[in-house]
C-alpha cells in the first residue's frame, strides 16, 4: 500500500528535471549544508569566505536556535546611545538567504545572542548605540520587536522607513526568507509536468537546501526510507519512482502541499508547522535526474491542483525559467 502510495504520488513525474545550483556571493560567507561527496551544496561559502564569522564578522552572524529570549536590555555602561533620526525608524536585516542576524544583549559580541532575526526581517529601532567595533564600525542598533529587544550590528542592517509586511493568507514559495531559486519546470512542462503533476512546480537547488512549508498545516505522511548509498538516493532511474524521500502536509482548507525528492526529512507524522518552519532538505531521491525541489498542491493527495504563490508578483504562478525570490518570512 505505502509503494502504491508513493507511487501515486509521483507516477507523472517522469525523470523529474534537476537544474543549475544558484551562485552565492564570494564576498559574502554563508553557512551551508556539505552533500554526501564532501562538497558544497547551494547555500555554502563561495570564494574567500570559509566558516561563519570570518573577515571580523565573529558572533555578527549565527545560527539559529541560540539562546532565548530576554528582557529589554541596557547598553553597557562604556556604550552612548542617540535616538534614531526621523530617515530610520526601522531597519531591514541583510544577510544573505541561509544566514541570520544574532540580536544580543549589550552592543557587542562578547555575550551569547538572546535570539536572531532572518534575512528581510524589519523592526523598530530605539536607538543608535556606540558599541564594540567590526571592521573598523561602531554602530549598533537598538531594536525592539513584539518578543524580543536587543542590539544588531548596523553592518547586518539597513534604514528603511518601510512597514513589516504582514503576511496575506495562502501559500508562499517553499523556501527560507530571502532565498532565490530559478524555476526548472512549471506548470504544464514537457518534460513531466503533465497529467497528475500538471501544476507542480521544480525547483533548482543543491543538495541540503532548506524546504520550508508553504502554509500552516499537520504532516499527513511522510516517506523517509532512502537514504545516502541506497540506488534510488541520486538521481534513479524509473525503478525509484516509489521511493523518493517525500513529506506531505495537510492544510485547513482541506488542501494537502507536496514536498518530494528530499535528501532528509525533518518533521514526524502527525506533527504541527507552521509556515516558513522546515520539513526537509532538498535531493534528488527517487525517479530524477538531478538536485532539485518538486512541489505541489493537491485535494485528493494525487491529482495537483493550481498552487498560487502570494510571493510571487503577477498571477503568482511562476514560468519555467522565471528566478523567485522568497517571501516566506517570519
Amino acid at each position: 500500500m505505502r509503494r502504491f502510495f508513493l507511487a501515486a504520488l509521483i507516477a507523472s513525474l517522469g525523470a523529474c528535471g534537476g537544474g543549475d545550483i544558484e551562485d552565492v556571493p564570494a564576498a559574502e560567507v554563508t553557512p551551508g549544508v556539505v552533500d554526501d561527496a564532501g562538497s558544497w551544496a547551494s547555500g555554502g561559502a563561495s570564494g574567500a569566505g570559509g566558516a561563519a564569522g570570518a573577515a571580523g564578522q565573529a558572533g555578527a552572524l549565527g545560527q539559529a536556535g541560540a539562546a532565548g529570549q530576554a528582557g529589554a536590555p541596557a547598553a553597557d555602561a562604556g556604550s552612548t546611545s542617540t535616538a534614531p533620526p526621523a530617515s530610520c525608524p526601522r531597519v531591514r536585516i541583510d544577510v544573505p538567504a541561509g544566514n541570520v542576524a544574532n540580536v544580543r544583549p549589550d552592543p557587542s559580541t562578547a555575550k551569547a545572542p538572546v535570539g536572531t532575526l532572518e534575512p528581510g526581517a524589519i523592526v523598530d529601532v530605539i536607538a543608535f548605540v556606540k558599541g564594540e567595533a567590526l571592521d573598523g564600525n561602531d554602530l549598533w542598533y537598538e531594536i525592539k520587536t513584539s518578543s524580543l529587544s536587543g542590539f544588531v550590528f548596523s553592518g547586518l542592517a539597513k534604514c528603511t522607513t518601510d512597514e513589516p509586511a504582514v503576511a496575506k493568507p495562502g501559500f508562499y514559495l517553499p523556501l527560507e526568507c530571502g532565498k532565490s531559486a530559478t524555476v526548472t519546470q512549471g506548470n504544464f512542462g514537457s518534460y513531466s509536468h503533465q497529467g497528475l503533476s500538471a501544476y507542480a512546480y521544480d525547483f533548482s537547488l543543491g543538495i541540503g537546501t532548506p524546504m520550508t512549508a508553504m502554509a500552516d498545516g499537520t504532516v499527513s505522511y511522510v516517506y523517509d526510507k532512502t537514504g545516502p548509498g541506497d540506488p534510488c538516493y541520486s538521481g534513479g532511474g524509473s525503478s525509484c519512482i516509489a521511493y523518493a524521500n517525500i513529506v506531505v502536509l495537510q492544510h485547513a482548507d482541506g488542501t494537502k502541499t507536496h514536498y518530494a525528492h528530499l535528501s532528509k526529512v525533518l518533521v514526524t507524522k502527525g506533527q504541527k508547522v507552521t509556515r516558513g518552519q522546515k520539513v526537509g532538505l532538498s535531493g534528488s531521491t527517487g525517479y530524477s535526474t538531478g538536485p532539485h525541489a518538486h512541489v505541489a498542491r493537491s485535494k485528493d493527495g494525487s491529482q495537483s491542483i493550481k498552487l498560487v504563490f502570494q510571493d510571487v508578483a503577477g498571477d503568482g504562478m511562476p514560468n519555467t525559467g522565471q528566478k523567485v525570490t522568497s517571501g516566506n518570512c517570519p
